[in-house]
């Protein structure tokens, strides 16, 4: 996916691309979620972390054993940005991002 790590987290969240007003924002949260990883041992040792449309998931990671990292960030930024109001979509997210951060964590071992 050489596609903008912003833009597609925008997509994701039903926000057009042309829309700039939450950009700032959006990218707090990616950043945040990229931090995460990073505890994880995902993505570059010394960190990781986006300003603009410019950076691609490609210059965060080449490793296709770890697409779960793309799914990772979209939840974390979906959750922090625009949290579901139903308790039984929070709860699958939530367990989402649990299995995520277990396969991620067993991928990074190996």
């Amino acid at each position: 996916m050489e596609e903008s790590i912003l833009t597609s987290i925008k997509k994701l969240l039903g926000i057009t691309e042309d829309y700039t007003h939450f950009d700032q924002d959006i990218v707090l949260q990616i950043n945040s979620a990229f931090s995460t990883l990073n505890q994880l041992g995902v993505g570059p040792e010394a960190g990781f972390a986006i300003e603009d449309a410019s950076s691609k998931w490609t210059d965060f990671i080449n490793d296709a054993r770890l697409n779960f990292a793309k799914t990772f960030v979209q939840i974390k930024v979906k959750l922090a940005f625009d949290p579901p109001t139903s308790s039984t979509l929070m709860d699958s997210y939530n367990r989402q991002l649990d299995e995520l951060t277990w396969r991620l964590s067993i991928v990074n071992e190996h």
